[in-house]
């Protein structure tokens, strides 16, 4: 059994390893910047299923981290819930197949509203339809999942929280995040003592 457990904890690994670092993150990143630190806009993500919590998820690192951003559920943004958006925002959206059909449909509405607003796609298939209405694409690098049918969401989903993690720590580093500036957003638990802590030792 500990056999089987190094060999999935080592799949996942590799997962990461291969994920293609190409300088889409960088393009990622200064369209993230651009749209929210210089045109005042906010990052707003979106994923369908298991993907939409990873976008959940990378909605409120950015947030903690100085990015304003929110998460938007596909099929809530069909019931009104698209007005959360503004002409000055970014999407990034998330789909391991690409095809997710509630995810293609948000696109498209943002079209319909705010044609300008650009979109990045975290997805495993540079060439599914998702994928072709990217302003920017970031592949996962399309691992086959660990899970023994093959189908749910495993190693693409810990890929997908690690592009996330990238995009979170480049952004930091570009904007000169502290932990001052941390523990502004962050006063409760032991992460916002520690961030006072941090930025003020005396």
């Amino acid at each position: 059994m500990t056999a089987r457990i190094r060999e999935i904890l080592d799949r996942e690994a590799e997962a990461i390893s291969n994920i293609p670092s190409t300088t889409n993150f960088i393009a990622a990143v200064e369209l993230i910047y651009k749209r929210v630190h210089t045109l005042n806009g906010k990052l707003v993500t979106s994923g369908m299923g298991k993907a939409g919590q990873i976008a959940h998820n990378i909605a409120t690192t950015f947030s903690s981290t100085g990015t304003p951003a929110v998460f938007l559920h596909p099929s809530e943004a069909q019931h009104g819930d698209l007005g959360i958006l503004q002409n000055n925002d970014i999407i990034l959206a998330i789909s391991n197949s690409g095809k997710t059909r509630e995810i293609i449909e948000l696109i498209e509405l943002k079209n319909n509203l705010y044609p300008s607003v650009p979109v990045i796609v975290i997805s495993g298939h540079e060439e599914s339809p998702l994928a072709l209405k990217a302003d920017c694409f970031i592949s996962t690098g399309a691992p086959a999942e660990v899970c023994p049918l093959g189908l749910t969401p495993t190693t693409s989903t810990t890929v997908m929280t690690v592009i996330g993690d990238v995009l979170v720590v480049l952004l930091m580093e570009k904007i000169g995040f502290d932990a001052k500036d941390y523990s502004r957003r962050h006063h409760g638990g032991y992460l916002g003592t520690k961030s006072r802590e941090i930025s003020d030792p005396g």
